[in-house]
């Protein structure tokens, strides 16, 4: 990609048809999904989707993921329980499985354009907490760092750790991809502490600008994805 489409600026991806990535969180009354958890599962969801036959090559779902591509790169997450979930889950998609999150990714639709089933699902609402810190990601693995300076809902994080590893896996090679696939893409979502938060923003690795479109200001960094592979470029 030559330039990112997480970016405030006016650019030629704004005259293209608009798309978006959806993801829904199963989200019980008697219980909801601890927030880490829920984040690293719906980072994983965004690339198990990428990775995916249907959505490479001239797959079933190659065309909507080309074109949502080309365009902003938008994702929103909605949550759904009892008869919403399974509703959703009749629909072509994915779901994702973490420690106890579950989280469904389904092909791009035009931003205007979603399945009824899942237009009726509500976005706010995704509050979620984690019963106890999370402990340091393990050496080696992946780390989409989460900025120490910006409030989000639990499904604005969501779709934020899920635009970190999508940079992630656009700056990797096909066989640094394989290999994270193979591994079953594992990852960790962590908030940096501030002074490590302006380290990794002028660090050269990849950096989400969110562009404002809901809850917080345009330019706001929110994800750095730190990709052992990609330390030492």
């Amino acid at each position: 990609m030559s330039e990112s489409p997480f970016q405030t600026e006016p650019n030629p991806r704004d005259q293209a048809p608009q798309f978006v990535l959806p993801l829904v969180v199963r989200m019980e009354k008697a219980e909801p999904p601890a927030r880490t958890d829920a984040l690293e599962t719906a980072a994983r969801a965004v690339l198990v989707l990428l990775s995916d036959e249907r959505a490479l090559g001239d797959g079933e779902w190659a065309q909507a993921v080309r074109d949502w591509q080309d365009a902003r790169i938008r994702k929103v997450v909605r949550r759904a329980r009892g008869a919403e979930w399974r509703r959703a889950g009749a629909l072509p998609g994915i779901t994702v499985t973490g420690k106890a999150a579950e989280v469904r990714v389904f092909p791009p639709v035009p931003l205007d354009g979603w399945p009824k089933d899942l237009a009726k699902l509500q976005v706010s609402g995704t509050d979620l907490d984690d019963p106890e810190p999370s402990a340091p990601a393990d050496p080696g693995v992946p780390v989409l760092w989460m900025s120490p300076e910006v409030e989000m809902s639990a499904g604005k994080a969501m779709a934020q750790a899920g635009h970190g590893a999508q940079l992630a896996w656009w700056e990797l090679s096909d066989e640094e991809r394989a290999a994270w696939r193979e591994a079953g893409f594992p990852l960790a979502v962590r908030t940096a502490e501030p002074q490590r938060w302006r380290e990794l923003t002028t660090s050269g690795l990849p950096l989400v600008r969110d562009a404002g479109f809901t809850e917080i200001a345009p330019g706001s960094c929110t994800v750095v994805a730190d990709h052992p592979a990609l330390r030492t470029r």
